[in-house]
């Protein structure tokens, strides 16, 4: 049970914080350690306002703590640009992502892989935001730096191909997005085991690729896969929304209006209980769920 695994974690982080509290002085380091912790497991649960406030307070003793470019301190904006982006508040997320990369700039030599990650976080931004020009230019320095860093096939170029397929799939170039995420996930089935919720992902982006090229059979086929994953393994429950979401569209397409309706009902309810009332993403569920109806 994914969320059985997430309280577990939580009641560990959270004892470990409680006796933190009571033996060191408030702006300790491993204070601002376990606070990350929390907020991380909010974080992958989707629970972004509370990731959000720990991993602040994190971040105050961070700043009182530390070295003003300590690598710690640009993993902290980084992650606060993180829960920004996944509560679709994006002008916002960019300006943590920024303070994060001017750290790195400081502190990093110029091909250090956490500058490629910063990239990547921008195009991530750029992509949801559809400026899908910046999206490829920080890709392009992601995937410089990544190529002076590492051998072929070495992880890291994973999430840069997985990026790029959304970039193109959403420029309507569904031959290069389709090629990205297959590049991708030859990757990820060599390096994870085969049920990691990072080739579920991947498998629901690449059937969605095949929905949007009219291939409905095979946009199931990779549904499933990333179903019989999402629904059995921790992960973080609004991929598993995306996935439902995905389900809906391809059946809707399909002309099966019930059984489109069941899965966007599905992904609309995780979404109702993770996301913000304003955030894109429900808006989009909403309007989907009223069409088919």
């Amino acid at each position: 049970d994914n969320m059985g695994e997430y309280s577990k974690a939580l009641e560990y982080y959270e004892k470990s914080k409680k006796i933190r509290e009571i033996s060191l002085p408030p702006t300790h380091p491993d204070l601002a350690t376990s606070y990350y912790n929390i907020g991380a497991v909010y974080d992958n649960m989707g629970e972004y306002s509370k990731a959000l406030e720990y991993y602040e307070k994190s971040h105050q003793i961070y700043e009182i703590s530390l070295h003003p470019t300590h690598p710690h301190l640009a993993s902290s904006y980084s992650c606060i640009g993180g829960v920004y982006s996944s509560m679709g508040e994006y002008s916002k997320a960019l300006e943590y992502y920024e303070r994060s990369l001017k750290v790195r700039e400081k502190a990093l030599p110029p091909t250090h892989p956490d500058l490629a990650d910063s990239y990547l976080n921008f195009a991530a931004c750029y992509e949801k935001m559809g400026d899908y020009t910046a999206a490829l230019k920080a890709l392009k320095n992601a995937n410089k730096i990544q190529e002076k860093t590492f051998q072929e096939g070495n992880q890291a170029f994973a999430s840069t191909f997985s990026r790029y397929g959304r970039v193109y799939r959403d420029l309507k170039e569904y031959s290069k997005a389709l090629d990205y995420f297959e590049k991708c996930l030859k990757i990820w089935q060599k390096a994870l085991p085969e049920k990691h919720p990072y080739l579920a992902i991947t498998y629901s982006n690449i059937g969605d690729v095949h929905r949007l090229m009219g291939d409905y059979e095979k946009a199931l086929a990779f549904h499933k896969k990333a179903l019989n994953i999402q629904e059995n393994v921790k992960c973080n429950p609004l991929e598993c929304a995306t996935t439902y979401m995905n389900v809906g569209e391809t059946y809707r397409e399909m002309k099966d209006y019930t059984t489109a309706l069941t899965y966007y009902q599905k992904g609309l309810k995780i979404r109702e209980e993770k996301l913000a009332k304003n955030h894109p993403d429900l808006a989009y569920g909403n309007e989907i769920c009223s069409t088919s109806s």
